[in-house]
Formats: structure tokens, C-alpha cells, sequence
């Protein structure tokens, strides 16, 4: 994994703090949040999230049949903590194969969200939710819409507000999005929860 933190909108290098300036600092996109190095799958991975995140820990309980919890990521710093979270799952598609499905929670502005869907960023665009929903999912026991964003024809990506944050689920191959609408995902806050977590291989999509 990457020992450093990268810009949260490009995965680029960053300038770190110094005398000047508390803020790390991309070439291309100016004063940002630091996404940092992923972390594996493990019970000290989510204590670590647990303490450090300002936004929720989104989990969807119970998992989809033969779904794990495949890693953990975030953008911010000890100055500023946790704005932005990512919980990776990986397990079986509706259709058929292996699937990868990032659940993300941010701050408005971080970009992380934009960055994994393939996005310019930082946000899911204006007019996004314009029309009807595409999809509803359950958060803390209410309804949550999401719309279907653009983006590469390898993911599917839907985006929403819970909480006051962005909410954004990322799901490979794209034809594994029809388990955004179909499963009837209820989503949890992991800050909130004591759970026997069941842990999988590493996901390579926290690695960009």
C-alpha cells in the first residue's frame, strides 16, 4: 500500500504541511484533505475509523448474501480528522461473477467521491438529481434517495445526501449496480456499532 498520502480528487502527489501552511496541498487542485493509505480489512482498522472519522461509517447490515468487508479508507489528517469515509465490500454480482462496491461518506467539496467514480469533481455536478431517483436505499432506518451519476461504462455510480454529507456507492463491474436497486441495501453507521465483522481479501480499489 501507498505510505503516503495522496490528493483525494486526482490520487496524485501532495505537498505536505510546512512553517507556512497547515494544509497539504496538490499541484492540480490547490489546499486539500489527505486521502490516505488504505487500510486491510481488521477489527484495529474500524477502531482506528471509529475514532478519527467526522462523517458516518456507512455499512450496509446485513451484508448481501456472501458479501465481505474488504478494506477501509479516509481523507483528512489529525489536524482535521476524518471528512470523508470508505468502507470496501467485495462478493458475488445479481448477474453473475466477482463485484466490488465502495460506499463513501463526505464532507461537500473533499472530491474523494468524484475521484473513484471517474468524475472531474469534486461533487456529484448540478442538476445530477434533477430528475426521479434511480434507486432508494435505507439509511438508519429511512429512506435515502440516489440518482445514477455518469461515469466510466467499467462502474456504476449512484449519489446521494445522508446526514448532510455526500453519500456516493461505487459498484464494479457496472452491471453489479443493479445491486444498488435491487438488494435493498439498510445502511448503519460502523461508529455506531459492535459487530462481528466478516473480513475478505484486500480490495484493490482503494489503491489508485
Amino acid at each position: 500500500m501507498r505510505a503516503v498520502p495522496t490528493c483525494p480528487r486526482c490520487f496524485g502527489p501532495l505537498h505536505g504541511p510546512s512553517a507556512w501552511s497547515s494544509a497539504w496541498r496538490c499541484d492540480a487542485h490547490g489546499d486539500v484533505l489527505p486521502y490516505q493509505p488504505p487500510w486491510p480489512p481488521s477489527d484495529r482498522a474500524v477502531e482506528v475509523l471509529r475514532k478519527s472519522s467526522m462523517v458516518p461509517v456507512w455499512l450496509p447490515w446485513p451484508l448481501p448474501p456472501g458479501w465481505l468487508v474488504t478494506g477501509f479508507a479516509e481523507a483528512g489528517d489529525e489536524r482535521t480528522g476524518g471528512r470523508a469515509s470508505v468502507v470496501a465490500l467485495s462478493g458475488p454480482s445479481l448477474t453473475q461473477g466477482p463485484a466490488d462496491l465502495l460506499i463513501i461518506a463526505e464532507e461537500p467539496g473533499v472530491g474523494l467521491g468524484a475521484a473513484f467514480a471517474g468524475l472531474g469533481g469534486p461533487d456529484p455536478g448540478e442538476g445530477f438529481d434533477s430528475g426521479p431517483p434511480n434507486a432508494k436505499i435505507e439509511v438508519l432506518g429511512h429512506p435515502a434517495a440516489l440518482w445514477c451519476v455518469s461515469a466510466g461504462a467499467d462502474r456504476a455510480v449512484y449519489a446521494g445526501e445522508a446526514r448532510g454529507n455526500w453519500l456516493w456507492t461505487i459498484a464494479w463491474p457496472a452491471e453489479a449496480g443493479c445491486l444498488i436497486a435491487l438488494a435493498e441495501l439498510s445502511l448503519h453507521d460502523l461508529r455506531d456499532l459492535e459487530l462481528d465483522l466478516p473480513f475478505g481479501a484486500f480490495s484493490p480499489r482503494l489503491e489508485q
